[in-house]
């Protein structure tokens, strides 16, 4: 296959000759003659063959090299090759954009790039995948897929239940993110550096319509989701499987379940980080986990003996407590290790909540709390990106507007480690409503830290492929299993149980102003918690290696010339509630700028959320973003508003996408379309 070599990748061969890696861009054909593009990493000495890593992804190859480069680098020491793909249509990529991620052009592709891999002169003919967040989530698939070359992958803050766990839809109720609105605009971009303006690249990318549009017409559980559901297909993976994910990051459920299901061989560990990585933790402690990769790798694609199969498999970082957030520099606690999932001496407690607001482990009378719907409740809980994740605020404003029912003070420390579970039984005056359960810490002095929570859709109560109304007034029971979580509830300190039909700005309000009945009592709700009990084996994990001193080493020419947030998200910059109106608003705000070769980019968002109590079915966000990129005698600026919004029958979304050149308006595109609301 000819090598592409571009006069800026010039210019990164002798950058790098220093480095242990040197860079080609390579075409790779797929089976419908579209030809993906690649950067290989390859060793700069020795021939090989050498194992491949593969990650596969739309955030564009030729700019991220910067940031990747101490991770390649790495792999490419100990003796790999290591590709990096544009997904079609994205990047320097050619074809169409993807209909909507993870597609089955997506995957198809994939195996083309896999078997092309292992094919090259230079390879072993084993290849591994890994990768975070969506190259986690690609990993998982294709190793559903099983293509031949394909021996092991690492997925990173990923998950394997895309409807209930993944940004559109969490615990069943419709969640709109600044990520979906943004990737539409990252889309709509031309390969760089050359930013070619042709017809081609205005057919196959600004003129292609936003991925929302189809994400928001599937609000029910059903085939489009099954495409890749591997929590009906655990069977379907027969190669290993390295899990790695952090508790205060959204995706963290798939690491008991794959643990449990899968019958390959699987490795996991569980840390104290966000949605990062975890030699750039936040919170810290974090580790330099490329050691462990390159473990991993080692045994599966080049049958060495590394011993990390005679290790425990999953090592779990135990949580104490620590005070609420919103900041949180190091999170108190320590690893250990667990032979696997199921964990055999975890007992389950059951605490029933009780009419004096009380959650003792005996139940009390038979009794009726009843709570008015406040659909502005839970900025607190979890704002427009946190993904029942983050370090999330102190809890009380939002426990101001749920049922709370408090354990007396612990007389001895408590542990929990898997999913809580708040069975409940309930019943509402509407025929939609969603409720929510937190577990939260009570510290002596009145600050309530939040240790986990779940939703449920009122409506998906037997079936989220089925929904039903709700019967005003009928009692049914209401399962909500929170997410998966450590803590270590000090002696001294309460255990809460709270209860809300709110979790506003990050879920969307259910459009009918309602009182919702929690049932108490014998055979009333209650609420299980998976404890750890005192004085069992305590073990510690593997002394992983500290992240090294160099830091996140950059590649020259590539620079950041500002911060991201630790999440790379919108950081909430406002929240105003006005008293009078009952209305809410919150604002998250974004920024970064970066310097290449060949010039700079920077990149603006704003986030806005506004719902009013009065009127729950008047919800609507808004999404402001733009991309500069600064060249020699030319700058263009990609531009995107997005706004989405309801009322009682339907939702609807209208996009605005602009190109300007040197100051120039060159393309403009709109969609207006609205969504009968089904259930959500």
């Amino acid at each position: 296959m000819r090598r592409i070599a571009l006069a800026v990748l010039g210019v990164l061969l002798s950058a790098s000759a220093l480095h242990a890696a040197r860079i080609e861009e390579v075409s790779i054909p797929m089976r419908d003659g579209v030809k993906l593009a690649g950067d290989l990493w390859r060793p700069d000495q020795g021939t090989g063959p050498f194992p491949v890593l593969l990650e596969y992804l739309p955030y564009r190859k030729t700019e991220a090299r910067g940031g990747v480069f101490h991770l390649y680098d790495y792999f490419v020491r100990h003796g790999y090759v290591v590709a990096r793909v544009d997904i079609r249509g994205t990047g320097n990529s050619g074809g169409t954009l993807i209909p909507y991620e993870y597609s089955e052009i997506e995957q198809r592709d994939g195996e083309d790039v896999i078997a092309w891999l292992a094919a090259q002169p230079w390879s072993n003919g084993n290849v591994g995948m890994f990768g975070i967040s969506w190259g986690g989530f690609n990993s998982i698939h294709m190793a559903m897929r099983n293509p031949p070359a394909l021996k092991a992958i690492i997925a990173v803050d990923a998950t394997d239940d895309l409807y209930h766990d993944d940004v559109h839809y969490m615990d069943g109720v419709l969640h709109v993110d600044t990520w979906e609105m943004s990737q539409d605009l990252w889309n709509a971009m031309p390969g760089a550096p050359g930013y070619v303006l042709d017809e081609a690249y205005f057919r196959d990318r600004f003129d292609q319509p936003p991925w929302m549009l189809t994400y928001k017409a599937q609000q029910r559980d059903g085939p489009f989701w099954d495409r890749t559901a591997l929590k009906a297909h655990y069977e379907s993976i027969k190669i290993p499987s390295f899990l790695i994910g952090g508790w205060y990051d959204g995706y963290r459920d798939s690491i008991p379940r794959m643990l449990e299901h899968v019958k390959a061989p699987v490795k996991a560990l569980i840390g104290a980080w966000d949605h990062t990585w975890p030699d750039e933790p936040y919170p810290k402690p974090g580790f330099d986990w490329r050691h462990e990769a390159v473990r991993w790798y080692d045994q599966w694609l080049k049958g060495q003996d590394t011993g990390i199969m005679k290790e425990p498999r999953l090592a779990v970082y135990v949580r104490d407590w620590h005070p609420p957030g919103p900041y949180l520099e190091t999170a108190p606690g320590r690893w250990r290790s667990e032979d696997g999932w199921p964990i055999a001496r975890i007992r389950d407690r059951v605490l029933r909540p009780r009419d004096d607001r009380s959650l003792r482990d005996e139940p009390g009378p038979a009794a009726t709390d009843r709570l008015r719907y406040v659909p502005t409740t839970g900025v607190e809980a979890g704002g427009p990106v946190l993904w029942w994740g983050d370090v999330a605020p102190d809890q009380r404003p939002t426990d101001a507007f749920s049922l709370v029912y408090d354990t007396a003070p612990l007389t001895e420390d408590v542990e929990i480690l898997g999913m809580p579970k708040a069975n409940l039984q309930v019943s509402a005056d509407v025929p939609q409503i969603d409720w929510f359960a937190r577990l939260n810490d009570v510290a002596p002095d009145g600050t309530v830290t939040q240790v986990t929570g779940g939703g449920e859709n009122g409506a998906h109560r037997v079936s989220a492929r089925d929904p039903k109304a709700i019967q005003p007034g009928e009692r049914f029971p209401l399962d909500i299993e929170m997410h998966f979580t450590s803590w270590v509830f000090p002696k001294g300190h309460r255990i809460r149980l709270s209860v809300s039909n709110a979790q506003w700005p990050m879920l969307w309000p259910t459009p009918y102003p309602a009182t919702t009945a929690l049932f108490l009592g014998p055979e009333g709700s209650r609420l299980v918690l998976p404890v750890v009990p005192p004085g069992g084996p305590e073990r510690p994990a593997p002394s992983y290696l500290p992240i090294p001193d160099e830091g996140r080493r950059r590649l020259p020419g590539y620079e950041s010339l500002s911060m991201e947030t630790p999440s790379a998200y919108g950081e909430v910059s406002s929240i105003d509630r006005n008293p009078r109106t009952g209305r809410a608003t919150v604002v998250a705000n974004n920024e970064s700028a970066q310097r290449f070769p060949w010039g700079e980019q920077r990149y603006t968002e704003k986030f806005t959320h506004e719902a009013e109590d009065g009127h729950p079915e008047k919800a609507r966000v808004k999404g402001d973003y733009a991309i500069e990129v600064r060249l020699p005698g030319r700058t263009l600026r990609w531009e995107s508003q997005v706004t989405f919004s309801s009322d009682r029958a339907n939702f609807r979304y209208q996009g605005t996408r602009k190109l300007w050149e040197n100051g120039k308006l060159v393309r403009e595109r709109s969609w207006d379309k609205s969504f009968p609301r089904d259930f959500q």
